[in-house]
């Protein structure tokens, strides 16, 4: 199974699109938060048919309105500050932050763990752990980038736009 691996939108809806143009082979989206604005999270929905799934950054605004926006598109799960979940035999672990995401894994408990916030793509293991920052989409520092894991194989491969 694939699943892509996104954070940091800040709203690029234009680079966004041409990121979901990319899934179309994944079945699952992790977004890592700072999504911004609930219309970024509806065309989310709408451009991954696929399951979504969010935790919250530190830039995300209206949290009732994003809520809203979930519900509607129907494909999003919302799960706060954290998720842990559990993916074609493979426990995995997202957060937008990496002072929640090194802990853990560090812990051994997950295959994956997943964080954004700095906006820079890294991979690295530790122990059988794969600790995943998909790096951004809105572009900020000049690269926009996401990740890909395949869980059959147990890889991360990151992707520039």
């Amino acid at each position: 199974m694939q699943i892509a691996i996104i954070s940091d939108i800040h709203d690029n809806l234009w680079t966004l699109e041409r990121v979901l143009a990319r899934l179309t082979d994944c079945d699952i989206l992790l977004c890592l938060g700072d999504i911004c604005s609930p219309f970024t999270l509806a065309a989310i929905g709408a451009g991954f048919k696929g399951l979504v799934h969010v935790v919250w950054g530190n830039n995300d605004g209206d949290k009732l309105l994003l809520t809203r926006a979930a519900e509607k598109a129907g494909n999003v799960t919302l799960h706060g500050l954290f998720a842990h979940l559990e993916v074609d035999n493979r426990k995995i672990a997202i957060s937008h932050y990496p002072e929640i995401a090194r802990p853990l894994a560090a812990s051994g408990q997950y295959a994956v763990v997943c964080y954004g916030h700095d906006h820079r793509g890294t991979t690295e293991q530790t122990g059988d752990t794969w600790l995943v920052n998909p790096g951004e989409v809105m572009g900020r520092f000049g690269v926009v980038s996401y990740a890909i894991y395949d869980t059959g194989a147990n890889l991360v491969q990151i992707s520039k736009l």
